[in-house]
């Protein structure tokens, strides 16, 4: 049994999310069932996360153990070959077995990007969010500088959710204009459920001028989920990079 890390980019606009679910589409079960045809048994794959329905992927970082006598080549021939177009496998290696592609990641960059200007996009409107109001940038940036570091994020995560531990440490947060195409670049160490896109969606709200950049501070103190702004839309957020060591973790890694 060899243990395999291959690299995923995916359009999430078709799918209910990375997780298998009952009668739904998910880029688990599509990766798995073209696993099974290429292996003829059943391969379990792990995420380095697990993306909501909606949310696309640049660089998702996906775990299997196979015993299938192929090259890494060959492995990526046949996976392109049968996965759907909106699934690609832009990498593939042999990696030692004690891999894990959850449980070793030490920090994921996630991006999130808005269409600022008038009008809507009819090519772009499933991969972006649009707003049409103007936007006070150097206003969200004041209040992106107050999320780096390490906080209780509970006021960040989804109302419902299993996790145990709401602290996280944002490493980079970054906001990045091009033309019409706001690029929010957010590093951390860990994510809750739906954090960034609740930290995007207050960023939003500060750069309409609904909230003051100074309170963030307060949200975060407030432990509680109803201070936060509104929840942005799924399809603006890409899953772009994971980290598995320290000598590339501390590099100034925001890319897409």
């Amino acid at each position: 049994m060899s243990t395999y890390k291959l690299i995923l980019e995916y359009d999430g606009t078709a799918y209910a999310g990375w997780q298998c679910q009952p009668d739904q589409p998910t880029i688990q079960a599509s990766l798995e069932s073209v696993l099974q045809d290429i292996t003829q048994a059943p391969v379990a794959v792990i995420a380095a996360g697990r993306t909501d329905a909606g949310v696309h992927a640049l660089g998702q970082v996906v775990s299997f153990r196979s015993d299938k006598p192929l090259t890494d080549p060959e492995w990526m021939r046949a996976l392109n070959g049968l996965l759907p177009k909106d699934i690609s496998v832009k990498h593939i290696e042999r990696v030692a077995d004690t891999f894990h592609a959850r449980y070793n990641a030490l920090a994921k960059i996630y991006e999130y990007r808005i269409l600022n200007c008038p009008y809507r996009s009819a090519l772009k409107h499933e991969r972006v969010w649009h707003i049409s109001q103007s936007l006070n940038i150097r206003a969200m940036q004041q209040a992106s500088d107050l999320f780096l570091g390490k906080h209780d994020f509970s006021s960040f995560q989804a109302s419902r959710t299993d996790t145990e531990n709401p602290v996280c440490t944002i490493q980079q947060l970054r906001l990045i204009r091009e033309k019409s195409i706001l690029r929010i670049h957010i590093q951390a160490d860990r994510f809750l459920k739906h954090m960034v896109r609740a930290l995007v969606g207050t960023l939003v709200e500060i750069g309409r001028g609904k909230r003051d950049p100074a309170n963030i501070t307060g949200i975060l103190n407030s432990i509680d989920r109803r201070c936060a702004g509104r929840t942005a839309p799924p399809q603006g957020l890409y899953l772009v990079h994971v980290f598995y060591n320290d000598e590339e973790n501390n590099k100034d890694s925001c890319r897409s």
